[in-house]
Protein backbone atom coordinates (compact mmCIF):
# COMPACT_ATOMS: atom_id res chain seq x y z
CA UNK A 1 0.00 0.00 0.00
CA UNK A 2 2.78 2.17 0.48
CA UNK A 3 3.73 2.13 -3.29
CA UNK A 4 0.29 2.22 -4.52
CA UNK A 5 0.48 6.46 -3.50
CA UNK A 6 0.49 8.64 -6.64
CA UNK A 7 0.60 6.07 -8.84
CA UNK A 8 -1.11 3.79 -11.04
CA UNK A 9 -2.03 0.09 -11.02
CA UNK A 10 0.50 -1.17 -13.97
CA UNK A 11 3.05 0.94 -12.19
CA UNK A 12 2.41 -0.98 -8.93
CA UNK A 13 2.44 -4.10 -10.45
CA UNK A 14 5.61 -4.01 -11.72
CA UNK A 15 7.23 -2.61 -8.75
CA UNK A 16 5.58 -5.28 -6.23
CA UNK A 17 6.34 -8.04 -8.90
CA UNK A 18 10.43 -6.81 -8.93
CA UNK A 19 10.09 -6.56 -4.72
CA UNK A 20 8.33 -10.01 -4.41
CA UNK A 21 11.17 -12.01 -6.72
CA UNK A 22 13.96 -10.15 -5.16
CA UNK A 23 13.37 -10.70 -1.52
CA UNK A 24 10.38 -13.11 -1.74
CA UNK A 25 9.89 -16.85 -1.42
CA UNK A 26 9.15 -19.01 -4.56
CA UNK A 27 5.74 -20.54 -4.43
CA UNK A 28 4.74 -22.20 -7.57
CA UNK A 29 4.80 -21.82 -11.07
CA UNK A 30 0.97 -21.02 -13.00
CA UNK A 31 0.52 -22.33 -16.41
CA UNK A 32 -0.30 -19.11 -18.66
CA UNK A 33 -1.28 -19.28 -22.27
CA UNK A 34 0.90 -17.11 -24.85
CA UNK A 35 -1.12 -15.99 -27.93
CA UNK A 36 1.68 -14.06 -29.63
CA UNK A 37 3.53 -17.72 -29.55
CA UNK A 38 0.52 -19.76 -29.53
CA UNK A 39 2.14 -22.32 -26.87
CA UNK A 40 2.17 -22.34 -23.08
CA UNK A 41 4.10 -20.64 -20.76
CA UNK A 42 4.40 -20.18 -16.72
CA UNK A 43 4.16 -17.52 -14.71
CA UNK A 44 6.03 -17.78 -11.41
CA UNK A 45 4.84 -16.45 -7.87
CA UNK A 46 6.92 -15.22 -4.96
CA UNK A 47 5.49 -14.35 -1.76
CA UNK A 48 5.90 -11.01 -0.27
CA UNK A 49 8.98 -10.67 1.52
CA UNK A 50 9.37 -10.99 5.73
CA UNK A 51 10.82 -8.57 7.72
CA UNK A 52 13.78 -11.09 8.18
CA UNK A 53 14.13 -11.16 3.96
CA UNK A 54 14.12 -7.28 3.98
CA UNK A 55 16.56 -7.25 6.81
CA UNK A 56 19.84 -6.68 4.37
CA UNK A 57 17.88 -3.95 1.99
CA UNK A 58 19.07 -0.67 1.29
CA UNK A 59 16.87 2.53 0.14
CA UNK A 60 19.59 2.55 -2.87
CA UNK A 61 18.80 -1.39 -3.42
CA UNK A 62 14.91 -0.63 -3.52
CA UNK A 63 15.22 2.71 -5.47
CA UNK A 64 17.29 0.63 -8.25
CA UNK A 65 14.33 -1.70 -8.60
CA UNK A 66 12.10 1.09 -9.54
CA UNK A 67 10.26 2.13 -5.99
CA UNK A 68 11.54 5.81 -5.78
CA UNK A 69 11.07 8.29 -3.55
CA UNK A 70 8.75 5.41 -1.37
CA UNK A 71 12.04 3.48 -0.78
CA UNK A 72 12.61 5.08 2.09
CA UNK A 73 9.18 4.85 3.26
CA UNK A 74 9.91 0.91 2.96
CA UNK A 75 13.19 0.71 4.68
CA UNK A 76 11.77 3.51 7.31
CA UNK A 77 8.95 0.90 7.65
CA UNK A 78 10.71 -1.94 8.00
CA UNK A 79 12.96 -0.33 10.76
CA UNK A 80 10.45 0.72 13.10
CA UNK A 81 8.33 -2.61 12.57
CA UNK A 82 10.83 -4.09 13.81
CA UNK A 83 11.76 -1.77 17.22
CA UNK A 84 7.82 -2.38 17.67
CA UNK A 85 8.04 -6.12 17.99
CA UNK A 86 7.75 -7.27 14.37
CA UNK A 87 4.92 -9.84 13.42
CA UNK A 88 3.94 -9.98 17.09
CA UNK A 89 3.17 -6.18 16.92
CA UNK A 90 0.90 -6.77 13.75
CA UNK A 91 -1.27 -9.79 15.42
CA UNK A 92 -1.87 -7.63 18.51
CA UNK A 93 -3.64 -4.79 15.85
CA UNK A 94 -5.39 -7.84 14.17
CA UNK A 95 -6.84 -8.83 17.61
CA UNK A 96 -7.40 -4.80 18.62
CA UNK A 97 -11.44 -4.42 18.33
CA UNK A 98 -10.90 -0.38 17.91
CA UNK A 99 -10.20 0.78 14.29
CA UNK A 100 -9.48 4.36 14.99
CA UNK A 101 -6.60 2.73 17.61
CA UNK A 102 -5.39 0.83 14.62
CA UNK A 103 -5.16 3.71 12.11
CA UNK A 104 -3.82 5.86 15.16
CA UNK A 105 -0.75 3.37 15.48
CA UNK A 106 -0.21 3.08 11.71
CA UNK A 107 -0.03 6.42 11.07
CA UNK A 108 3.39 6.71 13.07
CA UNK A 109 5.29 4.60 10.42
CA UNK A 110 6.91 6.00 7.79
CA UNK A 111 4.91 7.08 4.28
CA UNK A 112 1.35 5.72 6.37
CA UNK A 113 -1.12 8.72 5.94
CA UNK A 114 -4.88 7.88 7.31
CA UNK A 115 -5.70 6.46 4.33
CA UNK A 116 -3.51 4.30 3.25
CA UNK A 117 -3.47 3.35 7.31
CA UNK A 118 -7.15 2.24 6.78
CA UNK A 119 -6.49 0.13 3.72
CA UNK A 120 -3.50 -2.03 5.83
CA UNK A 121 -6.18 -2.09 8.68
CA UNK A 122 -8.90 -3.49 6.21
CA UNK A 123 -7.53 -5.78 4.08
CA UNK A 124 -4.62 -7.11 6.23
CA UNK A 125 -5.18 -6.60 9.80
CA UNK A 126 -9.34 -7.97 9.76
CA UNK A 127 -10.37 -4.37 10.40
CA UNK A 128 -13.84 -5.06 8.94
CA UNK A 129 -14.94 -1.03 10.24
CA UNK A 130 -12.26 0.64 8.68
CA UNK A 131 -13.01 3.43 5.85
CA UNK A 132 -10.29 4.16 3.53
CA UNK A 133 -11.46 7.59 2.98
CA UNK A 134 -10.10 9.65 -0.41
CA UNK A 135 -11.89 12.25 -2.15
CA UNK A 136 -14.05 10.04 -4.51
CA UNK A 137 -15.45 8.11 -1.36
CA UNK A 138 -16.16 11.46 0.45
CA UNK A 139 -18.41 12.72 -3.19
CA UNK A 140 -20.21 9.09 -2.81
CA UNK A 141 -20.43 9.75 1.31
CA UNK A 142 -21.89 13.43 -0.30
CA UNK A 143 -23.87 11.94 -2.44
CA UNK A 144 -25.75 8.93 -0.45
CA UNK A 145 -25.63 10.05 2.98
CA UNK A 146 -24.25 13.80 3.68
CA UNK A 147 -23.96 16.79 1.49
CA UNK A 148 -22.11 18.66 3.93
CA UNK A 149 -19.20 16.62 4.11
CA UNK A 150 -18.54 17.46 0.55
CA UNK A 151 -20.34 21.60 0.51
CA UNK A 152 -18.96 22.08 3.40
CA UNK A 153 -14.88 20.76 3.63
CA UNK A 154 -12.21 22.75 1.91
CA UNK A 155 -10.20 19.74 2.08
CA UNK A 156 -9.78 16.57 3.39
CA UNK A 157 -9.14 17.11 6.70
CA UNK A 158 -9.17 14.38 9.67
CA UNK A 159 -12.16 15.63 11.32
CA UNK A 160 -14.24 15.50 8.02
CA UNK A 161 -12.07 12.18 7.40
CA UNK A 162 -13.83 10.48 10.46
CA UNK A 163 -16.77 12.14 9.40
CA UNK A 164 -17.50 10.22 6.37
CA UNK A 165 -16.43 6.90 7.68
CA UNK A 166 -18.87 7.57 10.61
CA UNK A 167 -21.34 8.12 8.13
CA UNK A 168 -20.61 4.21 6.65
CA UNK A 169 -20.25 2.97 10.13
CA UNK A 170 -23.76 4.01 11.28
CA UNK A 171 -25.37 2.96 8.02
CA UNK A 172 -23.57 -0.52 7.49
CA UNK A 173 -22.94 -1.55 11.29
CA UNK A 174 -21.05 -4.63 10.32
CA UNK A 175 -18.42 -4.85 7.92
CA UNK A 176 -18.92 -0.90 6.91
CA UNK A 177 -15.21 -1.00 5.11
CA UNK A 178 -15.97 -3.86 2.60
CA UNK A 179 -19.74 -2.24 1.52
CA UNK A 180 -17.35 1.11 1.78
CA UNK A 181 -15.62 -1.07 -1.35
CA UNK A 182 -18.34 -2.01 -3.40
CA UNK A 183 -19.62 1.57 -3.24
CA UNK A 184 -16.26 2.64 -4.75
CA UNK A 185 -15.84 -0.15 -7.48
CA UNK A 186 -19.42 0.99 -8.48
CA UNK A 187 -17.96 4.36 -9.46
CA UNK A 188 -15.09 2.54 -11.88
CA UNK A 189 -16.38 3.00 -15.60
CA UNK A 190 -15.38 -1.05 -15.75
CA UNK A 191 -18.79 -1.69 -13.92
CA UNK A 192 -20.60 0.78 -15.41
CA UNK A 193 -22.49 -2.00 -17.77
CA UNK A 194 -23.16 -4.32 -14.69
CA UNK A 195 -25.21 -1.49 -12.29
CA UNK A 196 -29.17 -1.23 -12.55
CA UNK A 197 -30.10 1.21 -15.00
CA UNK A 198 -31.48 3.32 -12.31
CA UNK A 199 -28.66 3.43 -10.32
CA UNK A 200 -26.67 4.83 -13.34
CA UNK A 201 -29.28 7.18 -13.83
CA UNK A 202 -28.36 8.68 -10.44
CA UNK A 203 -24.65 8.59 -10.81
CA UNK A 204 -24.79 10.59 -13.93
CA UNK A 205 -27.22 13.45 -12.52
CA UNK A 206 -25.22 13.71 -9.51
CA UNK A 207 -22.36 14.15 -11.39
CA UNK A 208 -24.45 16.88 -13.70
CA UNK A 209 -25.23 18.68 -10.34
CA UNK A 210 -21.74 18.28 -9.62
CA UNK A 211 -20.34 20.06 -12.55
CA UNK A 212 -23.37 22.20 -12.17
CA UNK A 213 -21.99 23.64 -8.98
CA UNK A 214 -18.46 23.66 -9.63
CA UNK A 215 -19.47 25.64 -13.22
CA UNK A 216 -21.30 28.22 -10.82
CA UNK A 217 -18.89 28.63 -8.33
CA UNK A 218 -16.05 29.30 -10.63
CA UNK A 219 -18.64 31.80 -12.19
CA UNK A 220 -19.31 33.18 -8.92
CA UNK A 221 -14.97 33.75 -7.86
CA UNK A 222 -14.95 36.00 -11.22
CA UNK A 223 -17.26 38.07 -10.34
CA UNK A 224 -15.60 38.68 -6.66
CA UNK A 225 -12.19 38.89 -8.94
Amino acid sequence: FICSSNNNIPRITKMLSSFRETYGSFMMDIPISSSAANDDDSLSIFSFPTLDSLANASEDDLRAMGLGYRAKFIIGTRDLLQTSGGEEFLLNLRSNDDCQAVQDELIKFSGIGRKVADCVALFSLDQDDSIPVDIHVQHIASRDYDPTVLAQAKSLTPTIYKRVGDLFRSRFPNRAGWAHSLLFVAELPSFRSVLPLDMVKEMDEWKKHEQEQKAKQKMEKKKEG
